[in-house]
Order: C-alpha cells, then structure tokens, then sequence
C-alpha cells in the first residue's frame, strides 16, 4: 500500500496558523537582540584578530622568490593559504559593517545617555550624610569639576611650597658659606 500525497485543505497553502508562526519566526530573527548583535561583534573582531595573527604568521614563514632556491609547490601552497585567509577577512569585515550598521539602527531612537551617569561613583560615608541631609544629590558632572578645582589649587599650593623650599635652600646655603669664609 502506498500512502497519497498529503494536500493542504488551503490549496497548497500551509493553514493560517503555521503562516502565522512562519511570520512571527522571520520577525524574530530580523529584530535580534542588540545585545546578541554586540556579543556576534565581538566574535567577529576576534575571528579577525586571530585571521589576521595567522596571516602574519603565513607572510613569516614566506620565503621571498631573491634568487634563492624554494620550492614553487610550497610556496603557490602558502601563497593559496594567504590568499584564502584575506578572503575569509574580507568576508567578517563586511560581517562587522552588518553587525555595526544593525546596532546603530536599533539605537538610533534612543536617547544618549552621559557616561558619567552610567558609572557608579564611591563615595565616603560624610559626603553621603551631607546628600541625605541636604535633600539633594549632586551630579556626577558637579563632583568631576569639584575634584578638578580642588586638583589645581592643590598643585599652586605645592609650586609654592617648592618655591618656599628652594629660597630656604638657597638661604641656608649663603648662611653655611658666610661661616665657612668667617673660620
């Protein structure tokens, strides 16, 4: 016994259903997670890194046609290699522009936010009773320019000092030489 054919009841046609869950899984597969994107990035720098580390490890080892005797099979072999490697490299550079150009797209719509609001600042246990205490918190922005005003005061603070050093130095060694010539 042979077993017919199965023929959709839409004509040839997959039921709505499984068209629906064919749309949904071809969705899916265009709108990748941007995270997933970066992740397949930073797969394909390292596949080129490494590509690339074996390329100068190819041109190396290549023994350049001056004269000297080589062998042509080893070295079409070799050149055959390197050939393929820059392919292969041109293949997951253009990999790369794919995956940079899809993350750009999915972050077109998003607001840029400062680098100093996405790191988490340490800070000691009286400044953060002075924030509590005062009902309001400083930005980071703020504090950077607090500490880089305190930073230029302090290095004025320390010219002077060495300043101040040097003509005590300097006076001390007049002092110390006026009594060398008095004895």
């Amino acid at each position: 016994m042979t077993t017919p054919p199965l023929v959709s009841p839409f004509g040839g046609q997959p039921p709505p259903q499984q068209q629906q869950q064919q749309q949904q899984q071809a969705q899916a597969a265009r709108d990748v997670n941007t995270a997933s994107l970066c992740r397949i990035g930073q797969e394909t720098v390292q596949d080129i890194v490494l590509r690339t580390m074996e390329i100068f490890q190819l041109l190396r080892n290549m023994q350049l046609p001056n004269g000297v005797t080589y062998h042509p099979n080893t070295h079409q072999d070799r050149l055959g290699k390197l050939q393929e490697h820059l392919r292969t490299l041109s293949v997951l550079f253009r990999k790369l522009r794919l995956v940079y150009d899809k993350c750009n797209e999915n972050c077109a719509g998003l607001d840029p936010i400062p680098p100093e609001q996405l790191i988490p600042f340490v800070e000691d246990d009286g400044s953060k009773h002075e924030d509590r205490s005062g009902g309001q918190s400083r930005t980071a922005s703020e504090e950077r320019r607090e500490i880089l005003e305190v930073n230029k005061k302090l290095k004025q603070k320390n010219q002077h000092l060495k300043q101040i050093m040097d003509q005590l130095r300097n006076l001390i060694w007049e002092i110390n030489s006026m009594l060398a010539v008095r004895s």
